[in-house]
């Protein structure tokens, strides 16, 4: 089992300090040293103003945050959680990949999605009806930019003829690809693109706010992991594929009733059922509180 967590940002509440150099560069610094495999960090370039106030959350964008994180760190990988590959262009997004990984000597993950927000989508110039489309065109390009000279892809409102873009990353043929989303449609483009899987806890009332299936339990999650594995199956791929999710058993680690051992009997739960890597909650209203999180995590149960 491996951990990652991603950076406690929250609209109207986080410590301001979590999102200064100084502040960055300590709860990275308290990540790698607790034992994290991984710092993540969400994607809203322009999140609707009615979903912030009913809980959504800002965000740092994720490439730069991560470019920071790749020099203030040594081992700590980098990881979007997740990039909405609609919403940008797919050249952009490869070079953006590509060079987080160049800087970081080859610690980037891509997680990628769809997104949800309509709003958003409205703001940024990007055709929510057909954003399963334009995702699996978008990650079919970046792909094809990682690994091909004289590119000739022809896209929906772009088209690469005769071009080249380096440098390469530096993790080949590409950086891992872990696909976010609790749908069959994203198991399924798991199988053809990934090497990893990241469902998100899902309540019924928020799943139907992010039009995806609902997840809650260890026994949500089994029948869709015995789905995947027959996808890879029929695909023929016999290489692992990682599945990221949480663990809320025993409660979060910057709670001062978080109880380890029910954590780890959870931990052992989902291990069993065959998730790889666990993002962990870390409390966002203050940095020192996030701090003693990320190490009392990696005292009791990394350690």
């Amino acid at each position: 089992m491996r951990f990652s967590f991603t950076h406690p940002m929250s609209a109207g509440d986080h410590d301001p300090r979590l999102v200064g150099r100084e502040g960055l560069t300590r709860l990275a610094l308290a990540a790698e040293a607790a034992g994290f495999d991984a710092i993540g960090f969400t994607d809203h370039p322009m999140p609707g103003s009615r979903w912030l106030a009913a809980g959504g959350h800002d965000a740092l964008d994720p490439f730069s945050a991560l470019a920071f994180c790749a020099a203030a760190t040594s081992r700590l990988r980098l990881m979007t959680n997740i990039a909405v590959l609609p919403y940008r262009n797919p050249f952009i997004l490869a070079k953006a990949a590509a060079t987080v990984d160049v800087l970081s000597d080859g610690r980037l993950i891509l997680g990628a999605g769809t997104g949800y927000q309509k709003a958003e989508y409205r703001a940024l110039g990007a055709d929510f009806d057909d954003r399963n489309d334009r995702f699996d065109e978008t990650l079919e390009a970046m792909i094809a930019a990682w690994t091909t000279d004289d590119l000739a892809f022809e896209g929906h409102r772009f088209a690469a003829v005769g071009n080249t873009a380096r440098p390469r990353p530096v993790q080949q043929p590409h950086p891992p690809i872990w696909i976010g989303g609790n749908s069959a449609r994203a198991r399924a483009r798991a199988v053809r693109y990934g090497q990893g899987w990241s469902p998100f806890p899902t309540s019924a009332a928020m799943a139907a706010t992010a039009r995806t299936a609902a997840l809650e339990t260890v026994d949500d999650l089994r029948p869709m992991l015995d789905d995947l594995r027959r996808r890879l199956e029929e695909a023929g791929r016999s290489d692992p594929v990682d599945v990221h999710f949480t663990c809320g058993a025993g409660g979060a680690p910057g709670d001062d009733r978080f109880n380890p051992e029910e954590h780890l009997a959870g931990l052992d739960r989902l291990a069993g059922a065959g998730v790889t890597w666990i993002g962990v909650t870390v409390p966002g209203d203050d940095l020192g509180r996030a701090v003693e999180a990320l190490g009392r995590y990696g005292e009791e149960v990394i350690g």
